[in-house]
């Protein structure tokens, strides 16, 4: 969900928004384990070609989007802003986009087709060429953006190209001094998560002056680089995760007021910068979006244990708690450790964003087990029929999913002073 402060459309009118999106298959989302293309072929097994097609390409689309959605975005004044991808289904750790020139040739051919579909469109706000790189040389991401920006320009010289920073949108400080200057019509996007908003915290934010004062520090040191040059600037993701009643019990309530108050200080910050951000997310089975499946929807039902066990393994590498594989994570890195006794040899790109810890569990439970558990997902479908699979997706309608009334009223209460 987006505000943008200062970026004009065509007729001088500020714009706010995004189109909507269908299919957000991201795995604290939507409850599976392991890569879309993992489960479409473990439905494939289960459910037989015609069923699992029936699931995924009819019945599931259908289900994500109609007029109450649209009336609930309405009444809190946002509008929603897609993300169209979250990775590139690929079930490794390693981002092979910047070892294989192919890979970026393609993406760029994808976005001269996209530049000349959506020339001339006023309802495009502009285009976000590559969601969170991770390019370990630094050079290689502005050698690309060099080429993308230069071939969507030669056909659409009109729409805003948004470039994120490098290690997930967080660090411009690598850039050349005078990028800039040959990125024509360009706003420059951070990912603005802060720590406190997460279970791995270690401590619990209250709004001391202390911590207001290392929210802040946190957004400046990653827009530093544009803040020198003047540039534009557009927060393209934060927002907290949240606690859920099923599997952190009573201090549920006390934790998710510690990040409502988070948020309403962050948004702070931005209304002091006058900057553009877009919250995540819009729509997830309960641990972070505006609104989410209800617990008492089939697919909520049907997926509760075994959603509860991927909670407790730490599967999803998003937000995890790692309490529950404390110790096996603790061997791992015991056992690391002592084999790689020098920290440098460790420290392994994307670090410091991501830790040590980081990487041995996005490698051990986020690729590893997860892959394990995606036939365990897919037997939950076995002998459904496509009325049940129907009833099933329409777990996801809006009609039948719960509101995160704290949230949403942060952001409703923020809008109302921030359009006055």
């Amino acid at each position: 969900m987006s505000v943008i402060w200062d970026i004009m459309g065509g007729k001088g009118k500020f714009l706010v928004g995004g189109l909507d999106t269908v299919r957000p298959y991201m795995m604290p989302y939507s409850g599976y384990p392991g890569r879309e293309f993992q489960i479409r072929e473990a439905l494939d097994n289960v459910l037989g070609p015609e069923k699992a097609a029936f699931y995924w390409d009819k019945v599931f689309p259908e289900k994500l989007l109609n007029q109450a959605q649209a009336n609930f975005q309405k009444a809190t004044g946002l509008k929603r802003n897609p993300n169209p991808d979250w990775h590139s289904d690929n079930p490794t750790h390693v981002a092979s986009f910047w070892v294989h020139k192919d890979f970026q040739d393609r993406t760029i051919w994808l976005w001269e087709e996209l530049a000349k579909h959506y020339k001339g469109n006023p309802w495009i706000a502009g285009y976000n060429i590559l969601n969170e790189p991770t390019d370990p040389t630094h050079s290689r991401l502005q050698q690309w953006y060099d080429r993308c920006i230069q071939a969507i320009h030669a056909i659409d010289p009109d729409h805003i190209i948004y470039l994120d920073g490098n290690t997930f949108a967080s660090d411009f400080s690598r850039f050349t001094g005078d990028l800039h200057e040959r990125w024509p019509n360009c706003v420059y996007s951070v990912h603005d998560y802060n720590l406190y908003g997460f279970p791995s915290s270690t401590e619990t934010y209250t709004g001391t002056e202390e911590q207001k004062a290392r929210v802040r520090r946190g957004y400046l040191k990653k827009t530093n680089w544009m803040r020198e040059r003047g540039l534009p600037i557009w927060n393209g993701e934060f927002g907290p995760v949240y606690a859920r009643h099923q599997y952190d019990g009573p201090k549920s309530d006390e934790i998710n007021e510690s990040r409502y108050l988070l948020l309403k200080d962050q948004l702070a910050v931005y209304d002091q910068e006058q900057i553009s951000w877009s919250i995540w997310l819009y729509k997830d089975i309960g641990f972070q979006g505006m609104v989410h499946v209800g617990l008492d929807t089939p697919y909520m039902k049907r997926f509760e244990k075994f959603l509860l066990k991927k909670y407790k393994l730490a599967v999803d590498a998003w937000g995890a708690d790692t309490t529950g594989v404390k110790d096996t994570q603790d061997m791992l890195e015991k056992f690391i450790n002592d084999s790689v006794p020098d920290p440098a040899h460790r420290a392994l790109y994307p670090a410091p964003v991501w830790t040590f810890s980081d990487r041995i569990g996005r490698i051990y439970r986020n690729i590893m087990l997860a892959e394990f558990l995606v036939a365990e997902y897919a037997e939950h479908f076995r002998g459904l029929s496509e009325a049940e699979l129907d009833e099933l997706a329409a777990s996801f309608k809006f009609e039948n999913c719960t509101k995160r009334e704290g949230l949403n009223e942060v952001l409703k209460e923020h809008h109302k002073v921030v359009t006055k």
